[in-house]
């Protein structure tokens, strides 16, 4: 079973990214793994998760929204952790903005996979106390630290 320390890195958590706009924040998510993944392209990236989101909103409540799709040219799944500068609107089901984005990318045939992470996810992500130490992480490292303390248990 993949798990989220596997495909998640330091350099794709990051803290007080500028938001602005939902479309602007899924801009930002396909440039970041775009920069780290050789072979990924940024457009597609953002053109993937833009037509997810049409499908429904994947704002998850509590300020949290999980942009996530499959990926041609994608060979493993791939996350990244993005906590805002400020939060913006997400048409989240609970209407809140959103300001903690955990984001998954996986291969087209990932079905079963894609499931599991998204699983594991939203698990981590509906403890409060688990958000409230993503809110407080002062750089990447720390945000990627409590990811890995909280898979592990702690």
């Amino acid at each position: 079973m993949i798990r989220l320390e596997h495909i998640l890195t330091p350099g794709r958590s990051q803290v007080n990214v500028p938001g602005g706009s939902k479309k602007r924040v899924l801009e930002q998510i396909a440039n970041l793994v775009a920069r780290d993944i050789p072979g990924l392209d940024a457009h597609d990236i953002f053109e993937s998760l833009v037509a997810r989101e049409k499908l429904g909103s994947t704002g998850f409540g509590n300020g949290i929204a999980i942009p996530h799709c499959r990926l041609a040219g994608c060979s493993v799944p791939v996350s990244a952790l993005l906590r805002l500068d400020a939060p913006v609107d997400f048409d989240a089901i609970d209407g809140a903005p959103v300001d903690l984005l955990f984001v998954l990318l996986v291969p087209e045939a990932a079905t079963e996979e894609h499931l599991e992470l998204l699983r594991q996810i939203a698990g981590l992500l509906d403890r409060a106390e688990v958000r409230e130490r993503l809110r407080q992480a002062q750089d990447g490292f720390d945000l990627y630290q409590v990811v890995l303390d909280t898979v592990d248990g702690h």
